[in-house]
């Protein structure tokens, strides 16, 4: 058993899995501390690196492409500090730390393990259910659906269109973007019927605007993990795609256009039910309108 216990957290490898567990001292992020325990299977490495430094050093966990839905849930935008496979190391137990990396890279060595992208996830993401609350409403995941609520401070063409459920098995894909406290994040949810229509977050029913606070907001990568490692992994969409490729572009163009224009009169329709209700002003209406259309 190679481990390092720093104030950070503590790595443990015992041949087979990296065990990572988040330290509990207030410098720990939240995200950190509520993803928990990370086990980590040697399959699944791609390599590891102590990278020294005059006062701390960090250790390094890369892992391979597709192997992790947080990774690619979070396409590379976690705070440094939020990445659980990054340990700080103080300078007296660098050697520990480097022990612990020779350790992992000898069983890579031993064990044969490829560095090319994996054709599925390796590691499960967090566990369901999970909900976070943000700074634009709570999103809810049980495993099967996603439920929007939206908060009193949302805007008002969120709050009256009422809670969002959308079913796992309508969803394309989920993108993320941190808050980082400069500029606002966000959380949305791709379906078939809104993967042309890109609304700005804050009045799209099917998005978290996220704008308050960045250590609460960051929760949100928690769900986007979680329904990642439920959608089909990024290989198989990849060999959908090249599988369309090679069929006949007529054939194929014909039923996307025509999705495409009823996707674009549905989103129409549903704007002009609202702006004749009374909830939206004109202002809002030709904004979110041209918005519509913009996306599309």
């Amino acid at each position: 058993m190679a481990e390092i216990i720093q104030r950070d957290g503590t790595w443990a490898f015992d041949g087979t899995t990296v065990r990572i567990t988040p330290g509990l001292h207030r410098s720990v992020p939240l995200f950190r501390q509520t993803y928990g325990e990370v086990a980590v299977p040697l399959e699944a490495v791609a390599g590891v690196v102590l990278e020294p430094e005059r006062k701390r050093g960090r250790l390094r966990l890369r892992l391979r492409e597709g192997a992790d839905p947080l990774l690619q849930a979070t396409g590379g935008r976690l705070p440094e500090a939020a990445d659980p496979y990054r340990l700080l190391v103080d300078v007296d137990r660098s050697g520990v730390a480097e022990y612990v990396a020779e350790e992992i890279r000898q069983a890579l060595m031993l064990d044969r393990i490829p560095k090319d992208p994996t054709k599925a996830y390796l590691l499960p993401g967090p566990p369901v259910p999970v909900s976070v609350r943000s700074s634009d409403g709570t999103v809810s995941f049980d495993g099967t659906q996603v439920r929007l609520d939206w908060a009193d401070t949302s805007d008002r063409v969120k709050r009256a269109t009422g809670p969002r459920i959308i079913a796992l098995g309508d969803l394309v894909q989920v993108e993320w973007l941190p808050n980082s406290g400069y500029e606002d994040g966000f959380l949305r949810f791709v379906t078939r019927e809104t993967v042309f229509s890109k609304l700005p977050p804050e009045k799209d029913p099917y998005a978290l605007d996220l704008w308050g606070s960045t250590r609460r907001d960051l929760l949100t990568a928690l769900i986007a993990t979680a329904v990642t490692a439920r959608l089909p992994h990024p290989s198989t969409r990849a060999a959908d795609d090249l599988a369309d490729q090679d069929r006949p572009q007529l054939t194929a163009a014909v039923p996307a256009q025509s999705d495409h224009h009823d996707v674009l009169l549905r989103r129409l329709r549903e704007l002009g039910e609202l702006y004749r209700d009374g909830v939206l002003t004109d202002e809002e209406f030709a904004m979110t309108k041209a918005a519509v259309l913009r996306g599309f």
